[in-house]
């Protein structure tokens, strides 16, 4: 989390009350879009319900996120990737298995003309270096704020907040959802969301094990979900279990000894005896859609426009992509626009929706999909996914076109994405 050299000013402004844009949210998202809209020359606000430096923000946790490469160039344009490059571990190979089957497949970075497929970084990481990136802005942030409200007015939106000082109502031009799957602005513009539990639960750990990782990403499929073991630094392995709730519970309170005998009867040996495992946490998984992605003067982007099952690492990486998307809207905008730039009038926000559906849209059904798939418990369709996961590995061209997931599903790259400025 920030540190106590984070520069002040990032401390709300006790008296501007009016700006162009205000994002509602301050996770890895927000934060990213603030930084984005920074450079625009535009009076920016940042909400987030958490107290500032607190380090139980509910984005910046132990969890780890695998960046994909358009990822890494969107934060080397905000300027955040130099502060995070040291605790980022590359993934050289993936290599995909299910249990008790005989399909595998495997992907190499090499192979692909690339010096990694991704990147793993624990969340508290990308945390500090947004928030201290954001301390070097004009960004005025208020935290804790408690977004209580957003209702249209003229020519703006009005958002209520409940600040340490109080009640208060800010104005801005623009107003983007940014607060997560349950998104009390989205729902605030009359913008509904479909819900559906997967009845599993991640279980999430840093492990220890015999052998190093040789920066290899695992995902193993068996019975009760997949199991993903993705390289970090000093020798670590962050895991992601996916188990039913009442496994998970029983498995979670298991002392370390049994819980690593467990895992390891799950997992195999490709890493040798797991040796050691940190604090455990779970998570409930689900799939959050939202019916719509734009209303009068509000956007909607990350987890409260999607929040997805994290089978395929794509949920991150997939609502930065709508960050620096939105970014780059307005930026065009601005510059087409001269004097006379509104950041929330329609047709910017139609631009917007419309650029983002494609690879919204595909990369949704590509998770749901692999999440179906592959709990499914019958005999044939157990078969036939094998059978396509040998066929995949024999076969460069889907190999490449898994790679191009790195920077999105369908439709334009943003220009950071591709590194390429604003």
């Amino acid at each position: 989390m920030p540190t106590n050299d984070t520069p002040t000013r990032i401390r709300p402004d006790s008296t501007q009350r009016r700006f162009d844009v205000a994002i509602c949210g301050g996770g890895l998202v927000g934060a990213s879009l603030a930084l984005a809209l920074a450079r625009l020359d535009l009076k920016v606000a940042l909400l987030e319900a958490a107290p500032f430096g607190r380090s139980d923000q509910p984005s910046f946790d132990d969890r780890t996120t695998a960046l994909s490469n358009g990822s890494r160039r969107i934060f080397e344009g905000l300027g955040v990737w130099p502060l995070i490059e040291r605790d980022a571990t590359p993934i050289r190979r993936i290599h995909v298995s299910d249990q008790g089957r005989f399909g595998f497949a495997r992907i190499d970075a090499a192979q692909q003309g690339l010096e990694a497929l991704g990147y793993v970084v624990i969340n508290r990481v990308m945390g500090a270096a947004l928030w201290r990136r954001l301390g070097e802005t004009n960004v005025t942030v208020f935290a804790p704020a408690r977004v209580t409200a957003a209702e249209a007015a003229s020519g703006s939106r009005a958002i209520h907040c409940e600040l340490d000082s109080g009640p208060a109502v800010l104005e801005a031009r623009l107003v983007v959802a940014a607060d997560g799957a349950r998104s009390v602005v989205r729902e605030a513009a009359g913008i509904g969301a479909q819900h559906w539990e997967y009845d599993q639960v991640a279980s999430i750990a840093n492990v220890f094990t015999q052998r190093f990782h040789d920066h290899v990403a695992y995902e193993r499929f068996t019975p009760s979900g997949p199991l993903a073991m993705l390289p970090m630094s000093e020798g670590r392995v962050g895991l992601i279990w996916t188990l039913a709730p009442q496994v998970a519970a029983e498995v979670l309170e298991l002392a370390d000894a049994q819980f690593l005998e467990r895992l390891q009867a799950a997992f195999g040996f490709r890493l040798g005896r797991l040796t050691r495992v940190g604090v455990r946490h779970r998570y409930p998984l689900s799939l959050t859609r939202a019916d719509a992605h734009i209303a009068e003067r509000l956007a909607v982007i990350g987890n409260a426009a999607q929040a997805l099952h994290p089978i395929a690492g794509q949920g991150f990486n997939l609502g930065l992509r709508d960050a620096a998307s939105l970014a780059e809207v307005l930026a065009d905008a601005r510059r087409d626009q001269a004097d006379g730039f509104d950041p929330g009038e329609q047709p910017v926000l139609e631009r917007y929706r419309a650029w983002r559906s494609a690879d919204r849209q595909g990369i949704v059904r590509f998770t749901d999909g692999l999440v179906r798939v592959f709990t499914q418990p019958f005999g044939p369709v157990k078969l036939l996914r094998d059978v396509g996961m040998l066929a995949f590995d024999l076969m460069p061209p889907a190999k490449n076109l898994l790679s191009q997931l790195s920077l999105g599903a369908a439709g334009k790259i943003p220009r950071l994405a591709r590194g390429a400025p604003l």
